[in-house]
């Protein structure tokens, strides 16, 4: 009988030498640290006779910030202005001016939490369980919003903002609610989404958005975290881009004015937290952050269906978005978009702008029985409105807003409702079909969704063509049809009409649940796919299916426009075992501007292993580990490189890191367990 310590050799060496061809290591939304600015030396200074002429001092570089107080001081109307929107209250200190909170003794007890809010002058505290299990309390240092929800954060010691379990609901009844164990059920420590553990470090979920110039490093030998920013909250040069050089050069050049960029760039500006995205970068790697008049394109790829390899719970079933904070990836969809080239700036304007609730533009006409959110509609749809109720076919005057049929209030945020902004008809036979709420119900709520129906093709027939997108799109996402969704898929992917980002999701989709049957329509949308995150989708769906007859389809691809999509036709080609793949990636690990990306590194490790070149191997997981250290798969699979090569020490390190990122972990537990009993 084996020996726990010759187990767990074999099963090292298994895991090392039985990698998976074509797959890469799971990715995590995650930072990366920031390389610290080397102090430039300082030479020697030689007097003589006569003094050396004075130098001008150089202007800040492109990429500084200088602070939204430095902006005031130009701009001080603005910086008023923005001091009262809630954007500047994305994240504040926890002192009393900012916290909403009862922290008057209250207590909390939910089903699988508990926590005790008391106030000690300026100072807020909650006394909850902590990792350990036990009670503690811990200081609240920041606060999270406070517009509708107010989420407390405390500091550990090890430098982690962790958002603290219980939340105040401002708009709800103002009271304290676990809103993490109403969506995730009952949280033990052991749970991801239990506060204490990586999940809900706001480092991860929280500050990329929330501050202005995050710049948030973790030190993996000490596995230690810090954190500093140029602004907390939404500040100036979030929109404006960092200010620092046009400060002291005064040049409007060296600053972004988002009311004059292209629309697809003013749209960027706000895409940029308005939808969870996929970053081509670790997310919180400052040196390639997103900037102002940058292409959203060439950063992030939105969050449509799927997050990673797993279907999201954040959308309804014909591809809407049904959580709160995704109005980029819900606008994408719209015919206001698609067909209109409306952005947010149609309907919305700056922070410091005047404007009507939620920063919508307030109409320079006021006119009687139209809201303000009306009146951005009728910037576009003069002709609807002149219609009045012949369009609307109401009487009542909340009715006459085209929001309640148009954006109707089925989203959630938190434990509020919002406004839809994927802006379509309403398509009642979807909730009979799919369960996907529709605007018609959300008003007539003791009707079926069948009379809905009915009324609605009887005084808008036009409304039927409009209303088969949305029942093709749910036909084709939801998966209790997915045994009979290629066909819907197929339609979905080969109109050219339809929204790029929901071709990519059925892309995805078919190759997941057809996979050699998916390759000719998936081989056909490459030929002619203009949008890179398509391109994208398209490749990685090739990928999936395994389609080794789509090689040549793939190798113009490793010289594309974007890098995104050089990465996923490298990935796929060498996956495959082409080497022009191979070489690809080994250019991407090492060029100045894409070593920083982290797949082709863990690809690079991955096809070491195959080949038994374990110094390699080790070298390239190690260096994605460094761009990204919270990557419990890659850690694993390092300490199982470690462990055949004798060092077993180094293996248990990354094991305990591993589970410091991710309590459950299984294979770190499996072989931390093997390796304490075979000592």
């Amino acid at each position: 009988m084996r020996s726990p310590r010759s187990a767990l050799l074999v099963l090292a060496a298994l895991a090392v030498v039985g990698a998976v061809a074509g797959t890469t290591l799971a990715l995590r939304r995650s930072p990366a640290p920031v390389p610290p600015t080397p102090t430039p030396s300082v030479p020697t200074v030689v007097a003589t006779t006569s003094p050396p002429p004075v130098k001008a001092a150089a202007h800040p570089t492109a990429g500084a910030y200088a602070g939204s107080a430095v902006c005031g001081e130009c701009h001080e109307d603005e910086h008023t202005a923005w001091g009262k929107d809630w954007h500047s209250r994305a994240l504040s200190p926890a002192t009393p001016k900012f916290v909403v909170g009862d922290f008057r003794k209250t207590h909390f007890k939910g089903d699988s939490s508990e926590a005790w809010m008391r106030r000690d002058g300026e100072h807020h505290h909650m006394r909850t369980k902590g990792a350990d299990g036990q009670l503690a309390e811990f200081p609240v240092q920041w606060v999270v919003g406070g517009k509708r929800m107010q989420d407390p954060v405390t500091i550990l010691p090890d430098g982690r903002w962790q958002v603290l379990p219980v939340y105040f609901h401002v708009t709800g009844k103002g009271e304290w609610v676990d809103y993490s164990e109403a969506k995730q059920g009952a949280l033990t420590p052991e749970h991801p989404f239990f506060w204490t553990n990586f999940r809900r470090s706001a480092q991860h979920a929280c500050l990329d958005c929330h501050v202005t110039g995050l710049d948030a490093r973790y030190d993996r030998a000490d596995h230690t975290w810090t954190t500093k920013f140029a602004d907390a909250g939404v500040a100036c040069e979030s929109c404006h881009g960092p200010g620092a050089r046009h400060a002291d050069t005064q040049d409007p050049k060296d600053i972004v004015q988002p009311a004059e960029l292209s629309p697809e760039l003013g749209l960027a500006v706000c895409a940029q937290c308005h939808g969870p995205r996929r970053p081509l970068f670790p997310i919180l790697d400052a040196a390639h952050h997103f900037q102002p008049g940058q292409r959203y394109d060439d950063h992030y790829q939105p969050v449509v269906l799927f997050v990673g390899n797993e279907r999201s719970g954040d959308y309804f079933t014909d591809g809407r978005p049904s959580t709160s904070s995704f109005e980029y990836q819900a606008l994408l969809q719209s015919r206001c978009h698609t067909q209109g080239g409306a952005t947010c700036l149609t309907c919305h304007t700056a922070p410091h702008a005047p404007h009507a609730p939620n920063e919508v533009q307030k109409p320079e006409k006021p006119t009687q029985h139209v809201t303000a959110n009306s009146a951005t509609c009728q910037q576009c749809h003069e002709d609807v409105f002149a219609q009045g109720q012949r369009h609307t076919h109401h009487t009542a005057t909340k009715a006459q807003d085209c929001l309640a049929c148009h954006m109707p209030p089925v989203v959630t945020g938190v434990l509020d409702t919002f406004a839809d902004h994927a802006l379509d008809v309403p398509a009642p036979e979807n909730t009979s079909r799919h369960g996907i709420p529709n605007a018609c119900n959300t008003c007539h709520a003791k009707a079926t969704p069948e009379s809905m129906a009915q009324a609605l093709t009887k005084w808008w027939p036009q409304a039927a063509v409009r209303q088969q997108r949305r029942l093709r799109l749910a036909d084709a996402f939801d998966d209790k049809t997915a045994t009979t969704s290629r066909p819907a898929l197929e339609a979905v992917l080969a109109d050219t009409t339809e929204a790029p980002s929901l071709r990519g999701a059925a892309a995805k989709l078919l190759a997941r649940r057809f996979k050699r049957e998916a390759v000719p329509a998936l081989r056909a949308a490459l030929k002619s796919a203009k949008d890179s995150t398509l391109r994208t989708n398209l490749v990685e769906g090739l990928d999936v299916a395994g389609a080794r007859e789509a090689v040549e389809d793939l190798v113009p691809l490793l010289s594309d426009g974007s890098m995104w999509v050089r990465q996923a036709a490298a990935l796929t080609l060498a996956g495959l075992g082409d080497a022009r793949g191979t070489s690809t990636l080994e250019a991407l690990a090492s060029g100045p501007e894409t070593s920083g990306l982290v797949q082709p590194h863990l690809m690079l490790g991955q096809l070491a292993i195959r080949r038994k070149d374990l110094a390699t191997a080790t070298r390239e997981l190690e260096r994605a580990l460094d761009l990204q250290p919270y990557n419990p798969d890659a850690l694993v699979r390092l300490a199982d490189l470690y462990i055949v090569q004798g060092q077993a020490p180094r293996g248990r390190e990354r094991l305990e890191e591993a589970l410091r990122f991710d309590p459950q972990s299984r294979a770190a537990k499996q072989r931390l367990n093997m390796l304490r009993q075979g000592q």
